[in-house]
């Protein structure tokens, strides 16, 4: 009786984890590592720690800091988790995960294809190679809103950057200024982009004068008034 009564008291102390991730993990593209992370996330969540440092994750797993920080990292950049800014009644500012946006693509019936996610997340490998450097929490927030808010392509977001590239000015403002202009002209495809770029890019070089004598000037300053 008393061994079965123990027993009863260990089967309370569970974590549901609710079935669709346990079965569609891989269609997210998502590691067994990561769904571990995702799941000592949820626990934490579940005990009132919204926002577990580090060390507390690392505590019961075979990770080491920097190779967790990597995935959480990795979990941010496709949106499958997200780090919200909360404020208590007395103004004070403090940080959470949330899970919100894992919840919405495993239970929504209207999921993405993998293809569609996977080309997303070669979106920030190219912006990190490019940059040269790790993107900061605000720049990958940045990315995620022209993919979910704005709607603009993976294929266009990468001709933003090739253009900014183009001009020797690699920056988020700049690359926004950009993806701006070709909605505003009601470029939505690559090609179109790629035409008026090479349109107005054939003005500009009919209007060189003699004295011009840098190649970038025949490139459009996205900028122009607000440098």
């Amino acid at each position: 009786m008393s061994q079965s009564f123990s027993y009863q008291q260990i089967l309370q102390q569970q974590t549901s984890i609710p079935t669709p991730l346990l079965l569609n993990y891989k269609q997210l593209g998502l590691q067994e590592i990561e769904v571990m992370i995702l799941i000592h996330i949820y626990y934490f969540i579940q005990q009132g720690n919204d926002f577990p440092t580090p060390q507390e994750i690392c505590h019961s797993m075979t990770l080491e800091e920097n190779q967790l920080l990597e995935h959480l990292r990795s979990l941010i950049q496709r949106n499958l988790i997200e780090i919200k800014e909360l404020q208590n009644e007395h103004n004070q500012l403090s940080e959470a995960y949330s899970l919100e946006p894992l919840w919405e693509k495993i239970f929504s019936p209207k999921e993405a294809p993998v293809e569609e996610t996977n080309n997303e997340i070669t979106i920030f490998i190219l912006f990190e190679q490019e940059f040269g450097r790790p993107l900061s929490p605000f720049e990958i927030e940045t990315i995620n809103s022209w993919l979910d808010e704005d709607k603009i392509t993976p294929a266009l977001i990468k001709a933003a950057l090739r253009e900014s590239v183009l001009m020797g000015k690699l920056n988020f403002r700049y690359i926004d200024r950009i993806l701006r202009e070709w909605q505003r002209k009601g470029i939505h495809t690559v090609e179109q982009a790629r035409e008026s770029s090479q349109s107005f890019r054939k003005q500009r070089i009919k209007q060189q004068t003699k004295k011009e004598k840098t190649d970038t000037s025949i490139y459009f300053n996205w900028l122009k008034g607000e440098e």
